[in-house]
C-alpha cells in the first residue's frame, strides 16, 4: 500500500532510480544569506573590501588564496559559518520539503558542515572515487544535502554512479585490490554523471552509491557544502546521535513514547 501524493511518488521514484535529486532551492532568501555571509568571512580572512559580485568574487578567489592558505581560509569560513545561529536552519530550509519527502518528518541533521573550495588545477582537494558506507562508519540510511554556492558543472562538480551500475560494479571491487581506487574510477567512468548543478540549486543525493569529484580543471573555483540527513529513528553507523548528528524535528507522540514507563516504573 501506498498512500503518498503522486508528486511524492515521483520524486521518491526518482531518487531511488538516479541516486539524486537536483531541485532548485524551497528558500532562496536563505541561500544568498548563506553565500553573502561565506563572502563576508572570506574577504575578514583576506582583509579585501566587500565585492560587489558575490558570485564573481567566489568564482575567481584563486587569485586571492595560495594554496598553502586554502586549508586555514576554509576552516575560517567553517568556524564562522557554524558560530551564527541560524545557519542551519537556513540551509536545512533550502530543501526542507524535499528531504521530508526522501527520508522523512522526523529527522537528525549533521553538527557540522562540510565545505569544498577546489581551485582549478589544485590536486590537494580531490575526494578520490568512494562509496561513504562501504565501511562502518556511515549509515545507508542518510542522505548528504549539497548546496553549490557557484555554478557547478563538468570538471567543477561532483560525479556519481548511478544505482544499477553502481550495484553491478560493487561486485566487483574486489577486483581492483591491488590496482587501487583510479584502475576502478577508469572502470567505471564511462558510466559516471557529471552533476550540472547551476546556483540556486541543491542537490540531495543517497552516499550509498560511489561518488567523488576529479581535478578542476575549469578557469574557476568551486564551492560547495554538504551535510548529511537521516530518520531519527533509522540505524546509526559509527557516527552516533548526540555526536556525530543532532536531533531537528521529533513529533509529540516520539517526545512521549521515549518518556513512557509501564506501572512499576518498568519501560515497555
Amino acid at each position: 500500500m501506498n498512500f503518498m501524493q503522486k508528486s511524492e511518488t515521483d520524486l521518491s521514484a526518482a531518487f531511488i532510480q538516479n541516486g539524486y535529486i537536483i531541485k532548485p532551492s524551497e528558500n532562496r532568501s536563505a541561500l544568498d544569506k548563506i553565500r553573502n555571509k561565506t563572502v563576508d568571512l572570506a574577504t575578514n580572512f583576506l582583509g579585501v573590501p566587500t565585492p560587489t559580485e558575490a558570485g564573481e568574487f567566489l568564482d575567481k578567489i584563486a587569485s586571492l588564496v595560495p594554496v598553502e592558505k586554502l586549508n586555514s581560509f576554509r576552516l575560517h569560513i567553517i568556524s564562522g559559518l557554524m558560530a551564527e545561529p541560524w545557519f542551519r536552519e537556513a540551509y536545512f530550509s533550502c530543501a526542507r520539503c524535499l528531504v521530508e519527502t526522501i527520508v522523512g518528518n522526523e529527522l537528525v541533521m549533521q553538527r557540522n558542515i562540510g565545505l569544498s573550495i577546489q581551485l582549478p588545477g589544485d590536486d590537494s582537494s580531490l575526494l578520490p572515487l568512494h562509496s561513504d558506507c562501504w565501511g562502518s562508519e556511515c549509515s545507508p540510511f542518510e542522505v548528504v544535502l549539497w548546496i553549490p554556492l557557484v555554478d557547478c558543472y563538468r570538471t567543477k562538480t561532483m560525479f556519481i554512479l548511478p544505482p544499477d551500475p553502481d550495484a553491478r560494479w560493487r561486485k566487483k571491487v574486489h577486483e581492483f585490490a591491488e590496482t587501487g581506487t583510479e584502475s576502478l574510477y577508469q572502470a567505471i567512468e564511462p558510466e559516471i554523471e557529471w552533476l550540472e548543478v547551476p546556483y540556486g540549486n541543491v542537490v540531495l543525493f543517497t552516499p550509498t552509491i560511489m561518488h567523488g569529484n576529479r581535478l578542476n580543471q575549469e578557469s574557476t573555483t568551486r564551492w560547495s557544502m554538504n551535510i548529511r540527513f537521516k530518520g531519527l529513528f533509522t540505524p546509526y553507523s559509527d557516527k552516533r546521535l548526540g555526536e556525530y548528528f543532532a536531533p531537528i524535528a521529533v513529533r509529540p507522540a516520539s517526545k512521549i513514547g521515549m518518556k513512557f514507563t509501564m506501572p512499576g516504573g518498568f519501560n515497555e
